[in-house]
């Protein structure tokens, strides 16, 4: 009887040992209202460098995961790097599900995303476990966008603590902002695929070539054959033309690039290591 239970208590201990990591919930407060968000955070008292995350048109979360797996994917890379990572739940704080094909947003990317990137920054400055000169910015499509408005150099923070340290935005709809002559007052850097037919390679490249001499560092990187949503794991390439998800976009071609994906890892560690 004892192997079988000495066996046993290994295979839990080393279950334990592979455990996902949990995050916390914690609310931050809004001007009308609180953002709630899922504060992944490494052992230990810190200081550590820390990254907010922003979620694309979908949401963060799902029915039974606080954390959609393409973005705890991430939260657990930066994590395992030694970064805490916040995400903040723009919709789901709203009582809103996803926005991906709604017409007349109610939560816009230049507006209430933006206040949700300030509101977490605030709060994440007053925690003492925070290195608050290596806060970072990273988002994703709709999220993406939100980050081009707030590093835009009129989004800076009134506070005299130090700006957010780096930005990273994966397939943005960079079309409004390339067409606003756009610059950026944090080292920022955009990762799209080039077949990418929901966001715009095109404008995001006019974009960060635009801002050259006139903005602070922005850097673009096109990856050859890669659709939206490239860094997202285990997804096949599918058209999104008849498909009833609400959370994806109404048109065009989704999912994973293998070389992109793990090209894509190694420039965010290498963006946020600067």
């Amino acid at each position: 009887m004892r192997l079988p239970l000495t066996a046993l208590f290994l295979t839990l201990l080393m279950s334990a040992a592979h455990a996902s990591p949990v995050p916390q919930q914690v609310e931050i407060p809004l001007a009308s209202g609180v953002l709630h968000a899922q504060l992944y955070k490494p052992e230990g008292t810190g200081p550590f460098p820390t990254v907010i995350a922003l979620h694309g048109c979908g949401g963060l979360g799902g029915h039974s995961d606080s954390v959609l797996p393409r973005y705890r994917d991430w939260a657990e890379r930066l994590l395992k790097a030694g970064n805490a990572v916040l995400l903040p739940d723009s919709y789901g704080s709203r009582e809103l599900g996803p926005q991906c094909r709604v017409k007349e947003m109610r939560v816009k990317a230049r507006r209430e995303r933006v206040a949700d990137v300030a509101a977490s920054r605030g709060w994440l400055m007053k925690q003492a476990w925070v290195a608050r000169d290596r806060i970072s910015l990273m988002g994703w499509a709709n999220g993406a966008s939100a980050l081009l408005w707030a590093v835009r150099p009129q989004g800076a923070a009134r506070d005299v603590g130090p700006d957010f340290r780096a930005a990273i935005a994966f397939y943005p709809d960079c079309r409004i902002s390339a067409g606003l002559g756009w610059s950026t007052r944090v080292p920022t850097l955009v990762l799209i695929g080039a077949d990418d037919d929901v966001s715009s390679p095109t404008a995001c490249r006019q974009m960060v070539e635009a801002a050259h001499g006139r903005s602070a560092l922005a850097r673009i990187v096109v990856y050859p054959g890669a659709y939206h949503d490239f860094d997202r794991a285990n997804t096949p390439l599918h058209a999104l033309a008849g498909s009833t998800d609400a959370s994806t976009p109404e048109h065009g071609h989704l999912g994973t690039d293998a070389m992109a994906r793990a090209e894509s890892q190694k420039e965010v560690t290498e963006w946020l290591a600067r």
